[in-house]
């Protein structure tokens, strides 16, 4: 049967299954599952107890920590974003639940493999509100971690020289187009040695390859550079959280 806790961070206790409400109040329980009701739309049952998903911030059970990450959706839908760096600063990253019954009665959340730490991720402190990952948030919360400081330009500037290539690179294959177009067209070069017809060659389209290659080069070198880049933030979490 499950209890409540009239205050959530004097009662937190996580090696428990718990949903902690908007309202700050905490109800913990045996089982928690996240299953749809008979109109379609998701429900948490806390042992018995139904709790609508929009009054829940963040529960625990035995598959994990989950956030509610509806306050940064768009239209305020709710949906769940999972724990994968826990300590003074927490990463959340998105799942998908599943609407197919693995076992009786349980559903479960899918593509839960752990990626690559980016901006589409979010995190926070303690039982704050979700934040999403980008420079401007981390470094107001990260601005008491010189080291986590030092990560976050790294990741800046990574992400600023990403920028530049991939601008180069729709330059390039922009200027590809307009020289293939361009060599595509017939030019005279005089007549024939017989009718004194006149004689048309096509221009080489060398030029436009070689603009298409650098622009894929570009692309390719942006795209490794901001990957490297996004790594920084991870490092800068976990030097923060050291």
């Amino acid at each position: 049967m499950a209890c409540y806790g009239l205050n959530a961070r004097s009662q937190m206790n996580e090696s428990r299954n718990y949903v902690h409400l908007y309202s700050d109040s905490t109800v913990y329980a045996q089982k928690i599952r996240l299953r749809p009701d008979f109109a379609g739309s998701w429900i948490l049952r806390a042992d018995s107890r139904r709790i609508p998903v929009q009054q829940v911030k963040f529960f625990n059970s035995e598959d994990g920590f989950f956030a509610n990450t509806k306050k940064l959706n768009f239209f305020g839908e709710s949906s769940f974003a999972e724990r994968i760096i826990e300590g003074k600063m927490n990463l959340f990253q998105q799942v998908v639940f599943d609407p197919i019954e693995y076992d009786r009665d349980y559903y479960r959340f899918r593509d839960r493999s752990r990626q690559t730490v980016d901006t589409r991720m979010f995190y926070n402190k303690g039982l704050s509100d979700l934040k999403k990952v980008n420079y401007p948030n981390l470094v107001a919360d990260m601005a008491d971690n010189s080291k986590s400081l030092d990560l976050l330009e790294a990741y800046r500037r990574s992400r600023s020289t990403a920028v530049v290539m991939y601008v180069g690179a729709g330059a390039a294959f922009l200027a590809s187009v307009v020289t293939l177009y361009s060599s595509s067209q017939l030019k005279r070069t005089g007549t024939t040695s017989f009718g004194n017809m006149p004689n048309y060659e096509s221009k080489s389209p060398a030029l436009s390859f070689i603009l298409l290659g650098i622009g894929s080069g570009l692309t390719l070198g942006g795209y490794l550079i901001k990957s490297n880049g996004s790594r920084n933030i991870e490092r800068a979490v976990e030097a923060y959280n050291y």
